[in-house]
């Protein structure tokens, strides 16, 4: 398994818990984002810089992923994309995203673009928590732990 981040709009305490894990784990996390950004020396971890550009970053993880690698993103269609590629999706706050629930998503996130397009005052998202963090936390464990399984039985 490799873990892809969406990295450009990651809280920093997400990462955080990523560069923990890896060297926990021995797993390989790939920062994608169009700027630059720090990561810890070592092998595990490494930023890939792409241009600026609507999607660009979305459609490097898009084209580099392979089936049953990770990918750290709150971008609904993104997601999509990268369950239909077979790879796993978890958003910043740890919510798994799968086949079953990216349908309710996308249509959620398309009526909620609708609403804020006809003036519609929608707040957005709450700021980032330690609760959040917590889950984020719990929820990478929970999918490590099942590919390190999946690996040792395979």
């Amino acid at each position: 398994m490799h873990i892809w981040v969406d990295a450009d709009a990651c809280p920093n305490p997400v990462k955080e818990i990523l560069f923990k894990a890896a060297a926990r784990s021995g797993t390989k996390v790939t920062l994608v984002a169009n700027h630059p950004l720090k990561v810890p020396p070592g092998d595990l971890i490494s930023m890939r810089q792409v241009p600026g550009g609507f999607d660009v970053a979305d459609d490097e993880i898009v084209a580099r992923i392979a089936d049953g690698d990770l990918v750290i993103t709150a971008d609904i269609p993104l997601a999509a994309e990268v369950i239909a590629a077979g790879a796993y999706v978890l958003t910043p706050r740890g919510e798994s995203l799968t086949k079953n629930n990216i349908g309710a998503r996308l249509n959620m996130r398309d009526f909620l673009e609708e609403m804020r397009g006809t003036g519609e005052i929608i707040s957005g998202p709450s700021p980032f928590s330690n609760t959040d963090r917590q889950t984020f936390a719990n929820s990478l464990d929970r999918l490590l732990t099942r590919a390190a399984k999946s690996a040792n039985s395979a």
